[in-house]
């Protein structure tokens, strides 16, 4: 047996309806039919959701910020576009867009401090 890759990634959140309501709002993203009431799901590929942190979890005592260590990347087809619409809405952009092996790349922070880097090439 083996793996075969990614098929869920899930963010653990301080609010859950804040951070539903960002990538709704902000990205795009459209929730996917059906999801346990800690959690909600998006109708991506893989799964990604947003959810109430783990028993235990505190995201306020996470040093210097929740996902270090962590690189998530997400799909866009236009990351420029959605740049602007990100800096002009205020999100904290951490890396200006540049041109490189994936196309049009830049990395914003989501209201819990994860960076999230957006590309605009398959």
């Amino acid at each position: 047996m083996t793996v075969t890759g990614p098929d869920f990634i899930g963010l653990q959140v301080r609010d859950l309806g804040r951070a539903a309501d960002f990538y709704e709002s902000r990205l795009g993203l459209r929730r996917a039919p059906g999801a346990p009431p800690h959690a909600v799901v998006f109708a991506t590929t893989p799964a990604f959701a947003v959810r109430e942190p783990l028993p235990g979890v505190d995201l306020d005592a996470v040093t210097p910020r929740p996902g270090a260590g962590v690189v998530l990347w997400l799909g866009a087809d236009d990351a420029q576009a959605l740049h602007d619409r990100l800096a002009a809405a205020g999100v904290p952009i951490t890396v200006d867009p540049f041109d490189g092996p994936f196309g049009r790349t830049f990395t914003f922070t989501d209201p819990d401090g994860y960076a999230i880097t957006v590309h605009d090439r398959a």
